[in-house]
């Protein structure tokens, strides 16, 4: 198999036929040697339908439907721990990848590159989405110490070595570029068109989005558990020549402060510990639901896969 082109499907049905015949009419101008694989993540439209009938006149498309709704970056696993091409593509059901632009990231990693990622030029999504997102990314830098776009998306090719040890990682909060750029190789990024999305409206809330990000950082750093350490100490030092100053005002001035500063300090040192046990309890949450070793996804049944 020479490419395989790994798409999670959740929202979206109304894309599924237009989305197979432009990726159809795309491979073939590289290969005839492909598959495409549509992870149906119990999408809420009941786009397996659409699957099956796909599936049923076009045996080059394998669909897979998991059990429930797993999220976005599980199904992505599943579909590359199921994918046999040389070079796998990452793209979304919802038409904003063009899949023409498969064809430049393809020659693109001809020139020897092992990932190659699609940078947005423009984004077709709301301002806010945009906003959110870039704010993410620099708090994510931060964090991690690492260089990381918020143009660059999900869309992408990569080499099947990759892919295999970006599957070994069974971590339960997942990303896919964080992951891919972490495990190195030789890496590039292209400039690409982005589209409006073909129906709807992205199934990503904006609790859901704050939940994804609070997920990604508390699971790929440390750096927030060492700033609250220093945040602490910062702020018992301030108490305590707070608590000085207030005895030194009290014998010099023959002024009694009365106990309303020592209550608002007690609050504001309360609500830091309050806040400080919370997020080592996210920690400690994440490590709580690693050690279950539960699988990341369920599969309840795949279609044209012979193999497995």
């Amino acid at each position: 198999m020479d490419i395989s082109v790994v798409i999670p499907v959740y929202g979206c049905r109304a894309a599924l036929p237009e989305l197979h015949r432009r990726l159809a009419e795309s491979l073939s101008r590289i290969t005839d040697n492909y598959e495409i694989i549509l992870v149906n993540d119990n999408c809420p439209q009941n786009s397996w339908e659409v699957i099956e009938t796909i599936c049923a006149a076009d045996e080059k498309v394998k669909g897979i439907e998991l059990s429930r709704n797993f999220g976005q970056m599980k199904a992505i696993l599943a579909g590359l721990d199921y994918a046999a091409g040389e070079w796998i593509v990452v793209m979304d059901c919802d038409l904003q990848d063009r899949p023409e632009e498969i064809i430049r990231l393809y020659e693109k990693a001809q020139e020897g590159y092992d990932v190659v990622f699609a940078r947005r030029k423009e984004r077709k999504d709301n301002s806010l989405k945009v906003f959110l997102a870039n704010q993410f990314y620099k708090v994510y830098r931060f964090a991690t110490d690492g260089n990381y776009d918020g143009a660059i998306c999900n869309f992408s090719i990569v080499k099947k070595n990759v892919i295999e040890n970006y599957c070994k990682m069974r971590e339960q909060h997942r990303g896919y570029v964080m992951y891919i750029k972490w495990l190195g190789f030789r890496q590039a990024v292209i400039d690409v068109e982005h589209d409006e999305r073909y129906e709807g409206e992205s199934s990503y809330s904006l609790k859901k989005r704050i939940n994804m990000a609070v997920e990604l950082l508390t699971s790929q750093s440390d750096k927030i558990l060492k700033l609250f350490v220093g945040f602490g100490m910062i702020m018992s030092l301030c108490a305590f020549l707070f608590i000085i100053g207030l005895v030194i005002y009290h014998f010099t001035a023959q002024v009694s402060v009365g106990w309303t500063s020592l209550i608002a300090t007690n609050i504001l040192i309360g609500g830091i510990i309050i806040m400080v046990i919370g997020i080592v309890g996210i920690y400690v949450g994440n490590i709580f639901m690693q050690t279950k070793d539960r699988p990341l996804y369920v599969v309840r049944q795949i279609l044209n896969d012979e193999e497995k």
